[in-house]
């Protein structure tokens, strides 16, 4: 009993994704032993080629489950959905374009996209990307980004945000410090990036700046390795980013999440002992676990949970730290709408793809 009191520890600091459009063996474990304080669904959680009522109850008792087995009656019920090539769900969600495409109506979109994330149960987005499309080659942001200058990327990340907000959906701005000007797919290998403090200053940290200064809740770090600040480790797990520049410089005092710890960039450090105990000190709340990339057991989760529950007993990791980590969880938690899921009207859907056609035109 007790090493299931330190697993549901874990759990309130865990985003979990689930394996498919029902839930696995695994999946009941997990949410009922874990009880994460959230979950991020993917394409695999929605029955594709289907017609639209019948896969809407298929995800509609999906949730419900979700919420049967971890017996919370508030969760992060939450979603990658930028538009472009960032679009989980079947049709006929809309297709809205890529952020670079959005420019003036970055606002209307979000607000669109956020009346159609309600109906999905879904109350946080993982949007939007607050990255500068600044290197051509990028190969994970790219178009991803609301433009190729601070100035253009802060405008559009701060409208399409505001518009979420507006529509009762939570945003996260991502990924802290800046994962624009890198050649390589933190999903496959550590990106390096040799820029100074002072280059941040200049061109990455102003997007993040002004979602800052607009009250963004919650801020997604990047696992990037940025020698010139921290020579030792990605940004996070470095204190020296999230707490010196993120908090302190910067004054966020929201919820900060780690970008999904299956992404190849930080899984295997994942795997060393004291490796959660390094994050909670560095800055991070909240974990994401996808179980979509490289894994789709629940074991790295438990061994994860192992190691918090290690970390504390041998005095590694402050219990205040964790407590505080704790405390800006459940204040954000506290205001968080809980939506139940429900089809949209037809009328609403075509105006929506009309939008959508509107800003591929521009």
């Amino acid at each position: 009993m007790a090493v299931l009191q330190e697993f549901k520890r874990f759990g309130h600091h865990l985003i979990l994704g689930i394996s498919g459009t029902t839930l696995s063996d695994d999946d009941k474990r997990a949410l009922n032993e874990l009880k994460p304080i959230g979950v991020i669904f993917f394409a695999k959680n929605f029955l594709d080629s289907t017609p639209y009522p019948v896969w809407l109850e298929s995800f509609k008792d999906l949730h419900n489950q979700i919420r049967e087995y971890t017996e919370r009656d508030s969760m992060f019920m939450t979603l990658d959905h930028e538009g472009g090539r960032v679009i989980r769900t079947p049709l006929p969600i809309t297709r809205f374009p890529h952020a670079l495409l959005l420019r003036s109506h970055a606002h209307k979109v979000a607000k669109a996209t956020a009346v159609e994330l309600k109906s999905l149960g879904i109350n946080l987005s993982w949007a939007p990307v607050a990255d500068i499309f600044s290197h051509p080659n990028n190969p994970v942001i790219g178009t991803r980004a609301f433009g190729n200058t601070s100035e253009s990327a802060a405008q559009g990340a701060r409208d399409y945000y505001l518009g979420l907000r507006e529509l009762g959906i939570l945003g996260c701005a991502k990924h802290f410090p800046g994962h624009g000007d890198t050649s390589k797919d933190s999903h496959i290998e550590l990106p390096i990036l040799n820029l100074t403090l002072e280059e941040l200053r200049l061109r990455e940290l102003i997007p993040f700046k002004a979602l800052i200064e607009v009250q963004i809740p919650l801020i997604m770090t990047a696992h990037i390795l940025f020698p010139n600040i921290d020579s030792d480790v990605p940004a996070t797990l470095s204190p020296a980013i999230l707490k010196n520049i993120l908090r302190g410089e910067l004054g966020f005092e929201g919820v900060v999440v780690s970008d999904d710890l299956d992404m190849k960039a930080i899984s295997d450090i994942f795997n060393k002992a004291g490796t959660v105990a390094q994050a909670f000190h560095a800055g991070c709340d909240l974990f994401i676990v996808s179980r979509n990339i490289n894994s789709s057991s629940t074991e790295r989760i438990y061994h994860i949970a192992e190691d918090l529950a290690n970390s504390l007993s041998q005095g590694n990791l402050d219990e205040s730290v964790v407590e505080a980590a704790r405390e800006r969880i459940d204040k954000l938690l506290a205001v968080t709408p809980q939506y139940t899921v429900d089809a949209l009207d037809k009328d609403i859907l075509l105006q929506h793809a009309q939008l959508a056609i509107a800003c591929s035109c521009k």
